[in-house]
């Protein structure tokens, strides 16, 4: 243990004059070095790395996840849910799933009766029923006699398509670009097995692509396949309902809510109520709805992740498409390539400038964390407020960064930036002169907090030429030391052989004295009044003595006190 301390001492040790190095060498031109290094990343970000444009998911689900105003979903969309209970109550008749192909015939016969204006299964029908085929037989002549049923198709992996016998050209609804078509190109699809599911020819892909973490947040409006272009199912349904096409390939999906947001259904009571003499359901409950015919069953296992829920259902996420294309609400980023690297170097230069000004802690603080606010006010106002979602994690992020690096710096090496007239006189071997000018702020009787008196303290050290020491006596005293609560301690030391030097902290003195009646009022918002200094000085010897020597003036010009003039002109002089 006492050799892990000697180390870590060590360290620490060496880290500190590191600091203190550094510090001496760039002092405050530090926050603009970083600043440029900060600047070349944005600039190499925006170009090749495109780092900050990637952290808009996670700020995007918590944004969309958490907002105030939420688009009410489509009424007109009804989900038909082949839920557990479905399941389980079909079980008796019709055993597990999947059913006989004739039970979903038979529902879509009924459903038909009420002149729905979509029907769209979730379900693809890729393979016969090898055990049934009268059920099969009977479920394809139920489609056949349908205009308005739509159904997906399954879109493979582009590696298989060398393999595939399938060219552009027999994908219902696949339509040449100009230009760049492949005529004898081939595309690897799984189509439906059902031949009036083809002859009708409503089909389209139902791939849900996620991003690279997993989740669901946009949607693939239509691929281009070996210049081709296929539309996916939601992009069908509206094309054909006679709504605009969206013009984006991708859309980010504007969600409506959590999982069973939409109207729903259970299959089974639907199926039971059409099949029973005496029906209890409004024979109208589909006119002119599009109606989704799928599963929220977890047994079937069509969950996917999306920013709302990590289990929403498949079902779900195809009818927030439909109902986005319908709308035309989905979401829309601004491209922005140039105006979000111009904002995150105008946040990074604006901060590097104050720290390098020195503008003081607390209005760096209270400025930058008013801009960070306005920033994600901004993005988060734009998903409640309007379709497209302004993404600002990237300057807020890189701000943020800047920031804490600039802030970690400044406490870091305060001790070594600040100057020290009595440190400085330790280190010198010679007779000086200590000058010591104490103000006193209002008096007891009108304390002005610690933030007021820091603002003046960093005005005061901008005033003159000489190096000095400006420090307050900070803290809430009591008894007697609350005499000194708003006393601030200016203290400059000059050789006494050195008569310039001397001269020259006798101008700086004036001029600081002269500049309180200016910089009060700027500072505390008022002239109370009340304001009192004296200056004093008396010969210091230089080297380990500098210390008592210092105590000695300090302890004289307490005597003095009664010397001092009130108000902002008063003052006296030794």
């Amino acid at each position: 243990m006492g050799r892990l301390a000697a180390i870590s001492a060590r360290v620490r040790q060496g880290l500190s004059r590191g600091l203190t190095l550094v510090a001496g060498r760039l002092r405050n031109s530090f926050y603009l070095y970083l600043a440029i290094v900060f600047c070349l990343f944005v600039v190499v970000d925006a170009v090749f790395l495109h780092a900050t444009a990637n952290m808009r998911q996670t700020a995007f689900d918590t944004m969309v996840r958490y907002r105030i105003i939420v688009p009410r979903p489509d009424d007109d969309i009804v989900i038909v849910d082949i839920d557990e209970k479905s399941l389980a109550a079909m079980a008796k008749d019709y055993g597990r799933w999947p059913w006989p192909r004739q039970v979903l015939g038979e529902f879509l016969e009924g459903l038909e009766e009420q002149r729905p204006r979509a029907v769209v299964f979730d379900m693809l029908f890729s393979d016969p029923d090898v055990y049934n085929a009268e059920s099969d037989d009977y479920f394809d002549a139920a489609v056949a006699r349908t205009t308005n049923t739509f159904f997906p198709l399954l879109r493979l992996d582009e590696a298989s398509d060398p393999q595939s016998r399938i060219e552009p050209a027999m994908i219902p609804g696949a339509t040449p670009v100009a230009g760049i078509a492949q005529p004898d190109a081939h595309i690897a699809v799984v189509f439906p097995h059902f031949g009036s599911i083809l002859r009708g020819g409503r089909l389209g892909f139902n791939n849900i692509y996620p991003d690279p973490d997993g989740i669901v947040r946009e949607y693939l409006v239509y691929r281009e396949d070996h210049g081709w272009t296929i539309p996916s199912l939601p992009a069908r349904v509206v094309r054909e309902l006679g709504y605009p096409a969206a013009v984006a390939q991708h859309v980010v999906l504007n969600w409506r809510g959590g999982p069973f947001t939409y109207r729903m259904v259970s299959f089974s009571d639907v199926f039971n109520d059409m099949a029973s003499k005496v029906r209890t359901r409004s024979p109208r409950e589909f006119t002119g709805k599009i109606v989704l015919v799928g599963s929220t069953a977890a047994s079937l296992f069509d969950v996917k992740p999306t920013p709302m829920s990590r289990l929403h259902p498949g079902i779900e996420i195809l009818a927030t498409a439909i109902d986005n294309l319908k709308r035309g609400d989905y979401l829309r980023y601004p491209a922005g390539r140039a105006l979000y690297p111009m904002l995150t170097l105008a946040i990074v230069g604006a901060t590097a400038w104050a720290f390098y000004r020195d503008a003081g802690r607390d209005k760096i603080d209270r400025l930058f964390g008013a801009w960070q606010v306005v920033l994600i006010g901004v993005s988060y106002a734009s998903i409640n407020f309007t379709n497209t979602y302004i993404d600002l994690t990237g300057p807020v992020t890189v701000g943020l960064a800047y920031f804490t690096t600039a802030r970690i710096y400044a406490v870091a090496t305060r001790q070594a930036l600040e100057t020290s007239v009595l440190r400085a006189s330790v280190e010198q071997d010679a007779e000086l002169t200590g000058v010591l000018l104490l103000i006193d702020v209002g008096g007891p009787e009108h304390a002005l907090g610690e933030r007021a008196l820091d603002r003046i303290r960093r005005r005061l050290e901008k005033v003159g030429t000489e190096p000095k020491s400006v420090e307050m006596l900070k803290g809430h005293q009591q008894g007697l030391w609350a005499l000194f609560e708003n006393v601030l301690a200016v203290s400059w030391a000059a050789p006494v052989a050195d008569r310039a030097a001397r001269a020259r902290v006798a101008s700086d003195v004036a001029a600081v004295t002269g500049s309180l009646r200016a910089i009060l009022p700027r500072s505390v918002g008022h002239d109370n009044g009340t304001v009192r200094w004296i200056v004093h000085e008396r010969p210091i010897s230089g080297g380990e003595a500098a210390t008592t020597g210092w105590r000695a003036l300090f302890a004289e010009a307490q005597l003095r006190w009664p010397e001092a003039a009130a108000g902002p002109h008063g003052g006296t002089q030794s």
